[in-house]
C-alpha cells in the first residue's frame, strides 16, 4: 500500500485576546471592542474587533488615546482564558487529525494539521477546509484555513490572507505562484531584515523568490537560504504533533461584579452550548457539571450538578443549575465564572412496537430539586438499611441508573413494613412467653401467628440500647378484621408499642 502525499492544513486566528473575550459574550458582539494590555496609567491596545477597527483605533494605542473615541467597549487582557481557547481550537483541528501541531506566537493562534489520506473521511482539501472552518466558526471564532502540500507554504499563505479570502487551497507544486504576491512581513523576518530588503527593492514574496540562491547566502547567510526556501514553497519542516487532551471547560471573566441569579444564568447559556457542541463531536452527552464561581474577596462557590442520565438538553441544565443555586447561592458578589463538565455515554432506549412510553428522566431530575429545595440536602432519595443491628438506622442516598442494571421480574409478592413514627402504645396479653392479646386503637385482636423474639440495637457497650424486644405478629379481630404488625417491648420501661404495620 503506497504512502499518502503530503498534505497539511493551517488554521490561523487573528486577534485571539479578543476573541476569547467575546466568544462567550453575544451581548458585545456588535460593539466595537479594544483589550488593553499592562498596568495604569501605562495601558495599551494589544488586540481589537472589526468594528473597532474600522473607527480608526490600531494597536499599540494608549489608554489616553481610546479615550478621544466614543462608544468604545474596554475589556482587560486574560492570558486563562486565552490558554483556555487554544485547547478549545486545538481540540477542533484534533476532531480531523491526531497529528496538529501547535505555532502560536503573540496574539495569534496558529497551528497545523497533517490531513494527508482523510479523504475518505472528509473529501476533497476544500470540503476538508470547510468543515474545519465551521467547526471553529460553531466554537465562536472566525478564522482562516489553507491547505498546501508544503507546512510552510500553508502558515505563510494563512497570515496574508484577509478576512474577505478565509478559506485557500494551494494546488500541489504551485506554492511560489501563491505566495508571489504576499508582502515579506509572512516569512517572520528580522527587522534588520526587513530594511535591507527593503533597501534592495525587494518588497514582496515573488521578488524574493526571483534572488540567485549564492549570492542571497553570500550577503545574508543560512537566514537568506531560509528565506528563499520560504518564498518558493519548498522548505521542510518536521511536524512534532502536540498532545491533545479532552477537556470539557468553558469559562469567563465579568466585567463588574455580579448579585442577580438570573443575570447569571443568561452568562451561563452560552457556556453551556459550547460545552454541549464539544461534547456532541466526540459523540459524548454531559453527565455532570461542576460550576465554580470566583467571588470578591478571592473566595470561590463551586457546586456539583448530575441528572440521573447524561444527557445535552440545555433546557434542562439550565434548570438544574438555576434550582441548585437557588438553594445554595453565593455569599458575595460574583466576578468570574467556569464550568467543567464530565462526558458520559449517551442515553439509548429500545422500545417495543407495543411499548408504553417512558417518562423523560429530566422531569424527574427537577422534581427532585425541587424537592431537594423544600425538605432539604440528603433528604431526597431512597432508604438503604445501615450495616449494623440498631433501630431504624439508615441513611438517603441519591437515585443513581447505571447501564448494566436491568429490571428483574418478581417471583413472589413482597411484604411492606410501614413503620409508625412514633410506635403507638399498646396493651399485650402474654401466654408461655408469647404475645397471646394486643388491645390496639380501641380493638382487641387474638393472635393467629406470632414470630420472634429478636433483640434489638447494636451498641454492645450499652445494656440500654439492647433492652428492646422484637416480634411479629399477624392477628385477627371477632369482627374479621386483620392485623399484621411489628411488637416491641422495651424491657427496662416494661412497656410494648406497635412500631409498624405490614401492608
Amino acid at each position: 500500500m503506497s504512502k499518502p502525499l503530503e498534505l497539511y492544513a493551517c488554521l490561523y486566528v487573528r486577534e485571539l485576546p479578543a476573541q476569547a473575550l467575546l466568544r462567550l459574550k453575544p451581548e458585545l458582539h456588535d460593539k466595537a471592542c479594544i483589550v488593553l494590555e499592562g498596568e495604569a496609567p501605562n495601558q495599551f491596545v494589544s488586540s481589537l474587533n472589526t468594528k473597532a477597527r474600522l473607527l480608526g483605533l490600531r494597536h499599540g494605542m494608549t489608554k489616553i488615546e481610546v479615550d478621544t473615541f466614543e462608544n468604545i467597549t474596554s475589556l482587560s487582557r486574560s492570558f486563562r482564558i486565552e490558554e483556555a481557547l487554544k485547547r478549545i481550537l486545538l481540540e477542533c483541528a484534533g476532531d480531523f487529525s491526531p497529528r496538529v501541531e501547535d505555532q502560536s506566537k503573540g496574539g495569534h493562534f496558529i497551528c497545523v494539521i497533517d490531513v494527508a489520506g482523510t479523504e475518505s473521511l472528509f473529501g476533497s482539501p476544500l470540503s476538508l477546509a470547510r468543515k474545519l472552518r465551521q467547526r471553529v466558526r460553531s466554537a465562536g471564532i472566525s478564522g482562516i484555513v489553507t491547505i498546501s502540500a508544503n507546512i510552510q507554504a500553508a502558515l505563510c499563505m494563512a497570515k496574508g490572507l484577509t478576512g474577505n479570502v478565509p478559506i485557500l487551497v494551494i494546488p500541489r507544486g504551485q506554492e511560489a505562484q501563491a505566495l508571489a504576491p504576499l508582502s515579506l512581513s509572512v516569512l517572520g523576518m528580522t527587522e534588520a531584515q526587513a530594511q535591507t530588503f527593503e533597501n534592495w527593492g525587494i518588497r514582496s514574496i515573488g521578488a524574493l523568490a526571483a534572488l540567485p540562491e549564492d549570492a542571497l547566502i553570500s550577503r545574508l547567510g543560512q537566514d537568506g537560504k531560509r528565506l528563499l526556501q520560504l518564498a518558493q514553497g519548498k522548505r521542510p519542516h518536521l511536524l512534532e504533533p502536540a498532545d491533545l487532551p479532552f477537556i470539557l471547560e468553558e469559562q469567563v471573566e465579568l466585567d463588574f461584579p455580579l448579585d442577580d441569579l438570573e443575570a447569571l444564568l443568561f452568562g451561563l447559556s452560552p457556556m453551556l452550548e459550547q460545552l454541549i457542541l464539544r461534547a456532541q463531536s466526540r459523540m459524548y452527552a454531559l453527565a455532570k457539571i461542576t460550576v465554580t464561581l470566583e467571588l470578591e474577596g478571592g473566595t470561590s462557590h463551586s457546586r456539583i450538578v448530575a441528572p440521573r442520565v447524561a444527557t445535552n438538553e440545555k433546557s434542562l441544565w439550565l434548570k438544574l443549575l438555576h434550582l441548585d443555586l437557588e438553594n445554595h447561592p453565593p455569599r458575595h458578589s460574583i466576578v468570574a465564572v467556569q464550568l467543567h463538565g464530565i462526558p458520559g455515554m449517551t442515553n439509548k432506549v429500545q422500545l417495543g412496537l407495543f411499548s408504553p412510553q417512558l417518562p423523560e428522566s429530566g422531569k424527574l431530575d427537577i422534581t427532585l430539586a425541587r424537592l431537594s429545595a423544600i425538605v432539604g440536602d440528603g433528604n431526597v432519595g431512597k432508604p438503604v438499611l445501615d450495616d449494623t443491628h440498631r433501630i431504624n438506622n439508615f441513611h438517603i442516598e441519591t437515585f443513581s441508573l447505571t447501564h448494566s442494571e436491568s429490571p428483574q421480574k418478581r417471583e413472589e409478592p413482597y411484604l411492606y413494613l410501614r413503620l409508625l413514627r412514633p410506635a403507638e402504645k399498646a396493651h399485650v396479653e402474654v401466654l408461655h412467653g408469647k404475645p397471646k392479646e394486643v388491645h390496639f386503637r380501641s380493638r382487641r385482636y387474638i393472635a393467629d401467628r406470632v414470630y420472634g423474639p429478636w433483640l434489638q440495637g447494636g451498641e454492645w457497650w450499652n445494656d440500654g440500647i439492647w433492652g428492646n424486644e422484637q416480634w411479629d405478629m399477624i392477628a385477627r379481630a371477632n369482627d374479621s378484621s386483620f392485623l399484621a404488625c411489628r411488637l416491641m417491648r422495651d424491657f427496662i420501661q416494661n412497656e410494648w408499642s406497635i412500631a409498624g404495620l405490614y401492608d
